[in-house]
């Protein structure tokens, strides 16, 4: 499937579209690919945030705020999130997970690329509404949006020895 509907059905469906992104093999690019993505995405969506903040503040130019994101999201960001997925599959490991290292990548990069849509409504909140009631709730639903598909896709990835 197109990587758009399979954002779309992870909405609908999670455990089915993991269990899909599983089936096809271990693909380290395809992992790379959804992480770096997900980091590009995540890199725009802050965009009309900086704008706004450049323009109250005029002291710091909105080219200094942008590299500073781009620095953040594009090469520091996807090295914690191999560390992060490390340290999730060896508690994984410790509670009884049957899963690998990849599967552990997978659940983690996957996750935070399907809920790419959201980051994306949050950082447009953030550059039009400003901070607010409207922020935190975007804020909070992106946020719980990711754990709840990382939860269901590590629980999903860890379960069975199949996903070697």
């Amino acid at each position: 499937m197109a990587l758009t509907t399979d954002i779309v059905a992870m909405y609908r469906r999670p455990r089915t579209v993991v269990r899909r992104h599983m089936a096809a093999g271990q693909r380290e690019d395809r992992a790379l690919f959804y992480l770096m993505l997900a980091c590009a995405l995540i890199f725009v969506s802050q965009w009309p945030r900086l704008s706004r903040e450049a323009y109250l503040d005029p002291e710091v130019p909105l080219q200094a705020l942008l590299g500073g994101a781009l620095m953040a999201w594009m090469f520091l960001a996807p090295l914690g999130l191999y560390a992060l997925a490390a340290l999730t599959h060896l508690v994984a490991k410790i509670v009884g997970g049957q899963g690998t290292w990849y599967s552990a990548r997978l659940a983690l990069f996957w996750s935070l690329l399907a809920a790419v849509p959201l980051w994306l409504l949050t950082g447009l909140v953030a550059g039009f509404i400003g901070p607010g009631p409207a922020l935190s709730l975007t804020g909070g639903l992106a946020l719980a949006v990711f754990l709840l598909f990382w939860g269901v896709s590590l629980w999903e990835t860890e379960r069975t020895a199949e996903t070697a």
